[in-house]
């Protein structure tokens, strides 16, 4: 059974950095497209991040309200995908969720890609912006 579990989530205050993780377990992200989601309370799941190691990648792409301030990187010899989040705002603090999908996925950008399109999910890992 796949399992991703997420790690990182915590609290900084606007301007700081955190490093989100996301270990899978009986799943591989070789040529698989993995993506990173957010839920703010009473706002919809969106797409902040997605990539590909593999296959038809390297190929990453981000939402606009994170370009240039997320990173998300896939480590496949540890099996881990990672968020890195810099020049945090208030408006990141969300629940942020690493999900998995088929490799085509990344053939599109995370902002034509939805929940709809990814079978695995972690539990998510918080994340509080403070001003």
């Amino acid at each position: 059974q796949v399992q991703l579990v997420e790690s990182g989530g915590g609290s900084v205050q606007a301007g700081g950095s955190l490093r989100l993780s996301c270990a899978a377990s009986a799943y591989t992200y070789s040529r698989n497209c993995m993506g990173w989601f957010r839920q703010a309370p009473g706002k919809e799941r969106e797409g902040v991040a997605a990539a590909i190691s593999g296959g038809i990648g390297p190929h990453t792409s981000y939402a606009d309200s994170v370009k240039g301030r997320f990173t998300i990187s896939i480590d496949n010899a540890k099996n881990t995908l990672y968020l890195q989040m810099n020049s945090l705002k208030p408006e990141d603090t969300a629940m942020y969720y690493c999900a998995a999908g088929p490799g085509w996925n990344c053939r599109r950008d995370i902002r034509g890609l939805t929940s709809a399109d990814f079978a695995h999910w972690g539990q998510g890992t918080r994340v509080t912006v403070s001003s």
